[in-house]
């Protein structure tokens, strides 16, 4: 399947079948003919097909004229109103960007280099940026954290998901660490993120606990607390909460809305405490939350309407960052969120994936959607 969408300052491409070359070709033919000056694209492409990514690139760079790709694998990948999951599919905008506007990078450690964050040559500086990381890189939080401060950039983007290969594109194919590319400020974006968990408790306190083990909560028991948030059906069998029921983390300086959600990993129903994906030091706040469908499509499309209010009409194309966890095996349904994208903005151009945590700002989230839009 494939589509075609224009836009003044970006082409779209996208297609899903059998044969990764003949995906290829309709995504080429459908981008053509290119923007003028078109310098820059992104480019997604489902694990399926992971192995044929260094080609797919090659030939890009060599058949588009383009030097400068970022993107990353993803189970699965989106596009304008359409998503493509577990089967082989490629999505790739291509644009015309100011000349010096924006750079790739990659990064394997947690100590970005010197020229990563340094002025354009305009004197321009950098305002924002994608990036996609490998969920397998010990130290991506602390990456992606080091790169936010040190350029001083606002970052949207996802990690990787896949099968065997979770890799990016920056350039040419990233293995490891993170990647992407940062844009300096004369490049307009808006961002936006949508939680796929609600609130069913208080945002309580951490009052004794350690690396990711919470032993006490409110100076009780943590599964106390945890089961009086849960209610009484759930406590009773906890072996349901699985997939259910998550610890949230607030952002410090932030209301309730805004925390990282991680999964629970054990519950010692003898000793009362509760170990998650994450860490938890005294006197960190902490709620509980539940995957909840109707209130997920509700902040969906508040998320859209906050976004397109402030766009104000100007949304030139698009980059969506999704959660494997929601999806259609979430909203009940194929391109939900996609389609609630189309229904708010009409046929903008955009691209994305379904990855295994979401970027935004300096932190990295989970069961979220994050959308960013070229103003």
């Amino acid at each position: 399947m494939s589509a075609l969408v224009r836009s003044t300052s970006f082409r779209l491409g996208h297609a899903g079948g059998d044969d990764w070359r003949q995906l290829y070709a309709d995504c080429l033919a459908q981008i053509a003919p290119l923007p003028a000056d078109a310098n820059f694209g992104l480019v997604y492409v489902t694990d399926l097909i992971a192995g044929e990514l260094p080609d797919i690139i090659k030939r890009l760079r060599r058949e588009t004229g383009i030097e400068a790709w970022a993107g990353a694998v993803g189970m699965g990948i989106c596009a304008t109103g359409i998503e493509y999951l577990d089967e082989p599919a490629i999505a790739l905008m291509v644009g015309a960007l100011p000349p010096g506007s924006f750079r790739l990078f990659t990064l394997d450690n947690d100590a970005p280099p010197a020229s990563l964050t340094q002025p354009a040559p305009g004197g321009e500086r950098l305002a924002a940026g994608f990036v996609h990381g490998d969920p397998r890189f010990a130290g991506v939080a602390d990456a992606v954290a080091a790169v936010a401060s040190a350029a001083q950039a606002y970052l949207v983007g996802g990690l990787s998901s896949a099968r065997t290969a979770p890799w990016q594109i920056a350039g040419t194919v990233v293995e490891r660490g993170i990647s992407g590319v940062l844009f300096d400020d004369r490049i307009e974006l808006v961002t936006g993120m949508t939680q796929g968990c609600s609130p069913i408790g208080p945002v309580r306190r951490v009052t004794a606990g350690a690396d990711n083990i919470v032993a006490e909560i409110d100076g009780r028991p943590a599964l106390e607390a945890f089961k009086r948030d849960i209610g009484d059906l759930l406590s009773r069998d906890l072996k349901k909460v699985g997939g259910l029921i998550f610890a949230g983390l607030p952002v410090p300086g932030t209301d309730k809305t805004d925390y990282l959600v991680r999964n629970l990993l054990a519950i010692d129903q003898q000793d009362g405490w509760i170990a998650i994906a994450g860490t938890v030091a005294p006197g960190d706040p902490i709620l509980f939350c539940r995957r909840d469908r109707a209130a997920a499509t509700a902040d969906l499309g508040r998320m859209l309407d906050d976004v397109a209010r402030r766009a104000q009409g100007r949304a030139k194309a698009g980059v969506y960052f999704s959660c494997v966890g929601r999806g259609p095996g979430f909203f009940g349904g194929d391109g939900v969120e996609t389609a609630a994208i189309r229904d708010r903005f009409g046929d903008l151009p955009l691209v994305g994936f379904f990855g295994n945590g979401e970027i935004l700002c300096d932190r990295i989230y989970g069961y979220t959607g994050v959308l960013a839009l070229f103003l």
